[in-house]
């Protein structure tokens, strides 16, 4: 007789919920002090470490606080890294406000409010340096009640607390307060069904390939487990913790370091678990067939929805051909960064140059980057990576720029840079003085010299001069003698009388003005 299945088990069954250490994303203006908090709560420096002192990179760390684990992300304040902050919201339950209490509100603390709100995260707001010179903690609960975000000692429901991550000033209150609003919201998952969760950040680790920090969400992640990430599959080769200590298994809420992977996955996307690293390899090259044939037929659809070509398109072709275009490759030490590079940098408005994106990659700049640079007549954009062996002898062959920083405002202008060079430069006249003809010198075989009185500015020898008549220019050429009594000078100011003649030209007239001006080449702007 046939055996009867089991009925499947719901994973959210309440009788399979254990309680899960709270999610923190840090959120807040840049330069307010959130990776400080974070260094001062975990005890450690990662901010001194950071390139012109601004995060570029999500971390994600785990500390225990009176026997409770907090899981932490911190999150960069760069308005470049929006994105970023997005995803940070998205993945945690309580969100904590950064506001530096001698800065008050700024714009991307706005931002990040929204964000949360967004993402129903519950607000703790953290007014850092309070023993700042300036600070106005009042300042900063009078806009948290405009922002409706009402703090608690003014009849409202957000808890504010007032720390200083540098001294450690109640640090430990806002740990409380953290544990305290974690309880209210009774947070759980289940431990025991096939793990899954989300992928924070990823990046090419030297001698290690591909890896991931991934914030577990619900099961357990052990060691030799088979997951899948849209087109990337792992088999779990190591687990580690921020500090680079080993991991035998990661429960709901645990940030974690995972290597294995077959390329960079996705940040912000979901990996699921798979019954083995076959049916993984299998998923993933299904999930790869599947975007190629959706691409093809989204070309498709577009060719068939164009139509006839216009007179209108004819004159938009041309003109974009005549517009120059700075053809790039950027490459990242983080997939976050990547996009956060990319997305910073079609946000630079130019009418005379179009910036076009021809390849993006994560890890070191290699020979093959370059390859592709020269055959597509691109420039390579480094961001917070180094050169492969052999890397600069070969662009400095094919004539490849490559732009590195590991600052990312300062590489985006850089860029912006490297688009104004494509541009002409412009041609800018400068008047330098006029001169007013008193006496003409006939000095025989019909050459003739024009008496001057200098009237304005100055009168160089050299400079390029216009002999006007009546309003009219009549002759346009260089300076080429200029004397003083008999000296030859080089230049005379106003209110002295000079003797001039201007190369090729010899028929003065008394009451003829001579302006002189120069030429100058000015650097375009975009």
């Amino acid at each position: 007789q046939a055996k009867k299945k089991p009925a499947k088990v719901d994973d959210d069954d309440p009788r399979f919920l254990k309680p899960r250490p709270p999610v923190v994303c840090i959120l807040g203006h840049v330069d307010h002090g959130k990776t400080t908090l974070l260094d001062t709560i975990r005890q450690s420096n990662s901010a001194a470490g950071e390139a012109g002192g601004i995060t570029q990179h999500i971390g994600a760390y785990q500390i225990v606080h009176n026997g409770q684990k907090i899981s932490f992300i911190d999150t960069p304040g760069h308005a470049a890294f929006s994105l970023m902050r997005e995803r940070g919201a998205n993945i945690t339950d309580i969100a904590v406000l950064v506001v530096a209490a001698d800065d008050a509100f700024k714009p991307q603390t706005e931002e990040a409010l929204k964000f949360a709100n967004e993402a129903n995260n519950a607000i703790v707001v953290a007014i850092n340096k309070i023993d700042a010179k300036g600070a106005n903690v009042d300042r900063v609960k009078q806009q948290m009640q405009e922002k409706g975000i009402a703090p608690e000692d003014w009849g409202g429901e957000t808890i504010a607390v007032e720390v200083s991550a540098l001294k450690g000033t109640n640090i430990e209150d806002l740990l409380d307060m953290i544990l305290l609003q974690a309880e209210v919201l009774e947070l759980q998952a289940n431990p025991t069904c096939p793990v899954s969760g989300i992928v924070i950040e990823s990046q090419v680790q030297v001698g290690r390939g591909p890896s991931a920090s991934v914030m577990v969400e619900r099961g357990t992640l052990k060691v030799g487990d088979a997951l899948l990430c849209g087109e990337v599959y792992c088999k779990v080769k190591s687990l580690t913790d921020a500090n680079g200590k080993s991991l035998k298994s990661a429960p709901p809420a645990t940030p974690v370091n995972v290597i294995g992977w077959s390329d960079i996955p996705d940040s912000g996307k979901r990996f699921s678990h798979q019954k083995n690293e076959k049916a993984a390899k299998r998923a993933a090259a299904d999930a790869l067939q599947q975007r190629k044939l959706d691409a093809a037929a989204a070309k498709e659809e577009a060719q068939r929805n164009q139509g006839a070509a216009t007179v209108e398109d004819l004159f938009a072709a041309i003109e974009n051909q005549q517009k120059k275009c700075l053809k790039i490759i950027v490459k990242s030490d983080m997939h976050g960064s990547t996009e956060a590079l990319i997305n910073a940098l079609k946000a630079i408005e130019s009418d005379k140059v179009d910036l076009e994106i021809i390849g993006k990659g994560v890890g070191m700049i290699t020979k093959n980057d370059i390859t592709l640079a020269s055959t597509g007549g691109a420039a390579v954009i480094g961001f917070n990576v180094r050169l492969d062996n052999g890397v600069q002898s070969l662009a400095k062959h094919h004539e490849v720029r490559i732009v590195q920083h590991s600052i990312i405002y300062e590489l985006i202008d850089q860029v912006e840079e490297c688009m104004a060079d494509l541009l002409d430069a412009e041609i800018v006249e400068k008047k330098l003085g006029a001169t007013e003809i008193r006496q003409v010198f006939s000095l025989g075989k019909g050459r003739s010299v024009a008496g001057c009185m200098v009237t304005e500015g100055l009168i160089k020898r050299g400079a390029t001069a216009r002999v006007m008549r009546a309003g009219t220019c009549v002759h346009e050429s260089k300076i080429d003698t200029l004397k003083r009594f008999k000296d030859d000078v080089k230049e005379v100011r106003a209110g002295y009388e000079c003797g001039l003649h201007v190369a090729g030209f010899d028929a003065y007239e008394e009451g003829d003005l001579i302006d002189c001006f120069s030429v100058e080449e000015v650097r375009p702007t975009l």
